[in-house]
């Protein structure tokens, strides 16, 4: 599966920005989809994932957690990351990735993933 990420941008802080990340070449049944993020001169890190699919198994980072909700859209094959209260340490290239060999003890790795949008930025000023 190809992924497309899209919808970043600029934003003050307390702002929100909605990430959208949609597939093609097939379909997201059965994968684990996740946000990474990653800022200048740091790792890649795990932001919020749908693993396998299962809208009952949503995980996210601490630091996110009521400020961010991740959600899909079996019909258009899309998975969104809402991200409101934006803060400035937010800031960073985000990423969505796809696998659908992931386990649950190493999905906020992105080593697990081998399909990946092509990154979206996202600017929070202060």
């Amino acid at each position: 599966v190809q992924l497309q990420a899209s919808g970043g941008g600029l934003v003050q802080a307390g702002g929100s920005l909605r990430l959208s990340c949609a597939a093609s070449g097939g379909t997201f049944s059965g994968y684990t989809v996740t946000w990474f993020r990653q800022a200048p001169g740091k790792e890649r890190e795990f932001v919020a994932g749908i693993f396998r699919w299962n809208i009952n198994n949503l995980y996210y980072k601490d630091s996110v957690k009521g400020r961010f909700t991740i959600s899909r859209d079996v019909a258009r094959k899309t998975v969104y990351l809402q991200m409101n209260s934006l803060k400035p340490e937010d800031t960073a290239v985000y990423y969505c990735a796809a696998s659908s060999r992931v386990i649950l003890s190493t999905f906020r790795l992105s080593s697990s993933y081998d399909s990946w949008g092509q990154g979206t930025q996202v600017t929070v000023s202060s």
